[in-house]
Order: structure tokens, then C-alpha cells, then sequence
């Protein structure tokens, strides 16, 4: 009995490498020592989606991963902030999709704000986005985040220079009052191609379902790609500090840039499977019930069988 409990205490125990049911044997290793996550001059084992890698069964596998992370962000009340930036059509709202879709909506949140309203001009810029912080044992995905200023706002002439160098000057300081306050801060640049960024928006003009995704700003920006290359560079050398420096992502294809950001975001966080042990469904006590009869219901009309 006493060898039983053992084994089941070392179960518990595994980290990220561990071999039980379920995790992947090309997981991320501890501590952030993710060989896939290395220097891109670096030597890396690869494996080309389709081929060696099956991008259903890995995102899978990844996803499992995503799910313990969470867990053990519960479990530890660690608070975590994720920033998603990029040229638009670059990927990025489908990579936190597909971190998101399995976890827990109350734990791991996506925020994606609007444009700001008059008041809100008129705040300190960064207060209209620490209300969306997390709390102990929650993380938060920002699709576009504050660097809206560095981009788009600078780009297009929707604040002045003299507030942008404000932003510039007070950015890396915002972060790093935000680490110390323990909040654990990973920043990703989806990089994408201009031959690339063509093709995905002339699939979005083309299909129904995602020309949603197309606004006025998207078209008008076209006219500016040099502008936002410029923009992006500025704001790399004034931000991409070592408390939250920039992490780039290769998002040329984008089941690879989902697969590979996933893999990086597990090394940067140490985490143990704490996945409950299986438990049994008790059974239904079927107390007396007399169900109300169907025709005082209203149901929808059954079109599919």
C-alpha cells in the first residue's frame, strides 16, 4: 500500500517533462530552457507540420500543456499578462484562440478594447488598461495592448508627438512597475511578410465568414506599410527591455506560429501537473417528478436529425 501512495505522490510530482498520459514527449522543458524557443541562430531540433509534426495532434498535445499551466496559475495565484501585437492579418487572434479554447474563460481572459471614448482621451494613458489586470491566479491575453500608441496612434496621427515620446519614455517603466508588482509580463510580435499579409487579406475580402475582419483602418494602413516598419522598429529599441524584453514570432505560416508560440509561452512559466485525480459521477437521486406536458413548451423547430 505504502508503494502505491509513492508512486502516485511521484505522478503528482512530475513537471513539464513528465511522461504520464496525455503529455507530449516534444513538451517544453522547465525553467524556460525550451530548445524550440532558442536564439534563432542557435542549433534546434525542427519538425515541418505535416510531415514529421501533425499540427492537429501537436496543438492537441500543447493544448493539454496550456491546461496544466492554468491550473498551476490557479494553484500558485500567479498573475499573468500576455501581449499579442502585429501588423494586421499576422495571426494573432487565431494563436489566442487556440490557447484559450480549452481553458477556463474565468481564469485565462482575452482583452481586445475598442477605440477609446472621449473621456477616456482625456485619462492618463495607461488607465484605461490596468482595470483589466489580472488578480492572483488569473492570466490575461491582450490582443493589441498599450502599444497602441506606438503604432497605429503614432502611424496615423491619432496623438501628438509630444505624447508619443511621453509614451516611449514611460513605457518601460509602466512594465517594469508591473513586474515588480509580480505580474509575470511575455510580449510576442507576430512578424509576417507583406507578400503574406496580401494574401490573407484578399482570402478575408473573398470569404464571407471572416471579411468582419476587415475594417476602414486595415485598408487605409496599406498606404503606410513603411511607416509602421519605421514605428515598429522605434518602438523595439525604446521598449524591448530586460524585465519584458520582445519575443519575435515567424508568422509566415500560421499553424506553425500558433504551435511555436504555445511551446514558448509553457517554457516561460515553470509549472507542475497538478490535473485532479479521475473522480466518480455519484448517481442521479430520481426524487418523484412528473415532467409538464411537451405542448406547453416551446421548442425549435427540428430542421436537422
Amino acid at each position: 500500500m505504502a508503494d502505491k501512495e509513492k508512486d502516485k505522490k511521484k505522478k503528482k510530482d512530475k513537471g513539464v517533462n513528465g511522461k504520464a498520459e496525455g503529455v507530449s514527449e516534444t513538451a517544453p522543458l522547465p525553467n524556460g530552457k525550451d530548445h524550440h524557443a532558442a536564439s534563432p541562430h542557435a542549433e534546434v531540433s525542427t519538425m515541418r507540420i505535416g510531415k514529421e509534426c501533425d499540427y492537429e495532434k501537436e496543438l492537441s498535445k500543447l493544448q493539454i500543456e496550456l491546461v496544466k499551466l492554468h491550473e498551476w496559475v490557479r494553484h500558485e495565484h500567479l498573475k499573468v499578462v500576455v501581449l499579442f501585437e502585429g501588423r494586421d492579418a499576422a495571426g494573432k487572434g487565431g494563436a489566442i484562440k487556440r490557447i484559450t479554447e480549452t481553458l477556463n474563460p474565468r481564469i485565462c481572459k482575452v482583452v481586445a478594447l475598442g477605440t477609446p471614448t472621449e473621456r477616456e482621451k482625456t485619462q492618463w494613458y495607461f488607465q484605461r488598461y490596468v482595470p483589466h489586470l489580472p488578480a492572483a491566479g488569473e492570466m490575461v491575453m491582450f490582443d493589441r495592448s498599450w502599444y497602441n500608441r506606438a503604432g497605429v496612434e503614432r502611424v496615423m496621427g491619432f496623438c501628438t508627438d509630444a505624447q508619443y515620446q511621453e509614451f516611449m519614455l514611460t513605457c518601460p517603466e509602466f512594465e517594469r512597475m508591473l513586474v515588480r508588482s509580480g505580474i509575470i509580463l511575455i510580449k510576442y510580435w507576430f512578424s509576417v511578410s507583406d507578400a503574406e499579409q496580401e494574401r490573407r487579406f484578399q482570402d478575408r475580402m473573398d470569404r464571407p465568414t471572416k471579411r468582419w475582419k476587415i475594417s476602414p483602418m486595415d485598408l487605409e494602413s496599406r498606404k503606410h506599410w513603411a511607416d509602421y516598419s519605421r514605428a515598429k522598429d522605434d518602438m523595439f529599441n525604446a521598449t524591448d527591455h530586460k524585465q519584458a524584453p520582445w519575443f519575435v514570432v515567424n508568422a509566415e505560416d500560421k499553424k506553425a506560429a500558433r504551435l511555436n508560440v504555445i511551446r514558448h509561452l509553457l517554457s516561460k512559466i515553470p509549472y507542475k501537473d497538478l490535473t485532479p485525480e479521475p473522480m466518480e459521477l455519484p448517481p442521479i437521486v430520481k426524487a418523484e417528478y412528473i415532467r409538464p406536458p411537451y405542448q406547453e413548451q416551446h421548442f425549435i423547430p427540428v430542421i436537422y436529425k
